[in-house]
């Protein structure tokens, strides 16, 4: 297995309205680490493009708002182009810790996984004082709990905007086929573990602050659904009746 310093590792940024966070995330990326980092505009309405190019990242805009599904793809399909073999998403919003970004690498380089979370919840307390609003962190537990227990795993996580993938995940699953709203990086993750893909996780600090980015109640309780939704499917597969995200690691 090639050393981190031999890896192609190319960070994504999906961004939306992101003009008072994407500059201090950006910074927080240790130097010499990555060989690229990108931005995706999902047609924002503030400067985030203007700061983007100001920074000299290679800058993707959407014409018009596809959808946080929408924008992932565009983000993995663009870093697979430029030759990635790990690919780090990170929300340009400041709310990751994104000096983490090497921790988080190590062992997809290692060989020890093919997919990395950075997981915000480390205890109660913590996740509350960083900000999380307490009804997030209740549904946050409550779907990992259900994740956990149907497809036997055992993370603390799985709705972080901090995530690492051998390339070879982003090659084998059907990206296009995935929704294009917020539930996609639920559908990945559940379609990762179906095709035989390991996944893995490290702790990350919690941080909320009004600038991070942050979907209503409504729009969570959605989230939940669909999740519930991929989930039943998931476990249809076992009768046999297969769906079209669910594809085999060979």
């Amino acid at each position: 297995m090639k050393n981190w310093m031999k890896a192609k590792i190319v960070v994504v940024m999906p961004a939306y309205n992101a003009e008072k966070t994407l500059l201090k995330t950006y910074r927080d990326i240790p130097a010499g680490l990555v060989d690229k980092v990108i931005v995706v505009d999902d047609d924002s309405h503030d400067k985030t493009v203007a700061i983007a190019k100001k920074l000299h990242l290679p800058v993707f805009v959407h014409k018009k708002n596809l959808g946080y599904g929408g924008n992932k793809k565009t983000c993995y399909r663009e870093a697979l182009r430029m030759g990635a073999e790990i690919v780090v998403m990170i929300h340009p919003d400041y709310q990751y810790d994104a000096t983490l970004t090497g921790e988080l690498v190590k062992p997809i380089i290692d060989g020890r996984f093919d997919i990395m979370l950075g997981s915000r919840i480390r205890s109660r307390r913590e996740a509350l004082a960083g900000g999380m609003p307490l009804y997030k962190y209740l549904s946050n537990r409550f779907l990992t709990l259900i994740e956990n227990l149907f497809l036997g795993l055992n993370l603390s996580e799985y709705h972080t905007g901090f995530r690492a993938y051998r390339r070879e995940v982003l090659e084998k699953l059907p990206l296009d086929r995935f929704s294009d709203d917020f539930v996609f990086d639920q559908e990945i993750l559940i379609a990762a573990h179906a095709a035989g893909f390991s996944i893995g996780e490290i702790p990350v600090p919690v941080r909320y602050f009004p600038e991070a980015s942050s979907i209503n109640f409504v729009r969570s309780a959605r989230y939940g659904l669909m999740i519930i939704l991929t989930i039943g499917k998931y476990l249809l597969t076992f009768a046999g009746i297969r769906n079209k995200i669910f594809v085999s690691k060979k």
